[in-house]
């Protein structure tokens, strides 16, 4: 799992870099953070304490994030909207690992049917699983998960400006959502049913 969950929280940043940079900004790209050399992205709390206390406590799930990269939204063409572009970027890149994960484990399982539950059919299957989560995880409206940024640009301004006063708050609320299993219970359902439609084009690939 952890590999799986390394290469998948790197390749998020990394989308966020390259989004950045599309939209004008080479902030990511001059520091170094479009590698996928995880050195550069390891961050103490996201990649390292926060998964080790998901662990601790017996959560169901195992999640965490890189070192958020350099973005200076000064720089784009159209700050609101690249903005919220950049935002979505690392969550539909986790999506299409998931997507390429079920296909790779679909045709693997036709090619293969004996390797079934051996080292690679488990790797594709927690890609799946994995990024399920991160990209159900990143779309919470909590700072600072990409889901609060593109929240922030869609409220009205007079709202925008009162939640942006919860971005300093942000990992207290999200520890708390943890310790109390609220987490859990907000995550685990959307994923369920993520992973439901993943599921059943895994089923009509090996059935081909």
């Amino acid at each position: 799992m952890i590999p799986v969950l390394l290469f998948s929280v790197i390749a998020h940043e990394v989308a966020h870099g390259y989004a950045a940079y599309w939209c004008g900004d080479a902030t990511a790209k001059y520091s170094g953070r479009l590698t996928f050399n995880p050195v550069p992205h390891i961050d103490l709390f996201g990649t390292i304490i926060f998964p080790a206390l998901l662990m601790i406590t017996s959560s169901p799930f195992l999640i965490g994030w890189a070192k958020p990269v350099p973005v200076n939204p000064n720089n784009f063409r159209q700050p609101r909207r690249d903005d919220i572009f950049v935002s979505l970027a690392g969550i539909a890149t986790n999506l299409a690992i998931a997507v390429f994960c079920t296909l790779l484990l679909g045709f693997y399982s036709n090619i293969a049917p004996d390797a079934r539950g051996g080292a690679l059919s488990i790797m594709f299957m927690y890609g799946m699983q994995i990024n399920v989560l991160l990209a159900v995880f990143n779309l919470l409206p909590v700072p600072p998960l990409d889901g609060s940024w593109v929240l922030y640009h869609l409220l009205p301004a007079g709202l925008a400006d009162a939640y942006r006063k919860l971005f300093p708050y942000g990992f207290m609320i999200l520890l708390l959502l943890v310790m109390t299993g609220a987490i859990s219970a907000i995550l685990m359902p959307i994923r369920g049913l993520v992973l439901f439609f993943l599921k059943s084009l895994l089923q009509a690939i090996v059935n081909v």
